[in-house]
């Protein structure tokens, strides 16, 4: 599903460059697990932001479904991203002027589908993640577990084929972060491609295949 070669994302500095990410090459197949760990400042989100298009400015070559992402301008890449990709950010990237309902309908008018397909949908995700209370409150009126919740099942609700997360569980606690990541198992064993970023063993351990970065470089996969 992914091929990366020689990945590379640097910053000018002085008379040189500064590399965020160093000759990142690995492939990932459709339906896989997989985990990318590291310390801080090894290039992890970096590299998610990349796999997930909202990073335009490396070197290098990323396929996705056989598609060539480097050759692509902003607006395909875009577009890809809407129709196969389901980000779960660390920040959260709520809209603050949406309501949670209309948060979660985001991802599904980027796609064809009817009104009243949609708000079926997003009424199933609202009572999934036990949150029907809060579908008319805005982001600031959410506590940050909320927000989390609310996050994640933006990510899941158009059943995306890749989803990548970002500390999909760092604002909750252990029963719901637990739940989180058997729904990521749930959605894998259906064929969901899932790609997060996590410094917890435990929520490592749902994965089949883990990546270590350290200052940029792929030491261990």
């Amino acid at each position: 599903m992914i091929t990366l070669r020689n990945i590379e994302k640097s910053y000018p500095v002085g008379p040189g460059r500064y590399y965020v990410l160093r000759r990142i090459t690995t492939d990932i197949a459709e339906g896989e697990f997989v985990t990318i760990m590291g310390p801080s400042g090894a290039g992890k989100t970096t590299l998610l932001s990349i796999l997930g298009m909202l990073d335009g400015a490396w070197e290098g070559e990323y396929y996705l479904m056989e598609r060539p992402v480097h050759k692509m301008n902003l607006k395909q890449r875009a577009e890809i991203g809407k129709q196969t990709v389901g980000f779960v950010f660390q920040q959260y990237h709520l809209l603050d002027g949406l309501t949670v309902a209309e948060n979660l309908d985001i991802p599904l008018s980027y796609r064809n589908i009817k009104a009243s397909e949609r708000q079926a949908l997003v009424a199933d995700a609202l009572d999934r993640f036990h949150i029907v209370g809060k579908k008319d409150l805005f982001p600031s009126q959410l506590s940050g577990g909320q927000q989390q919740l609310v996050a994640v099942a933006r990510a899941v609700i158009a059943s995306p084929k890749l989803i990548l997360a970002d500390e999909p569980t760092g604002n909750l606690h252990s029963d719901q972060g637990r739940e989180i990541m058997e729904l990521f198992t749930k959605l894998n064993n259906e064929g969901t491609t899932i790609i997060q970023v996590t410094h917890s063993e435990a929520n490592a351990a749902y994965s089949q295949r883990i990546i270590k970065l350290q200052d940029g470089w792929i030491v261990k996969d």
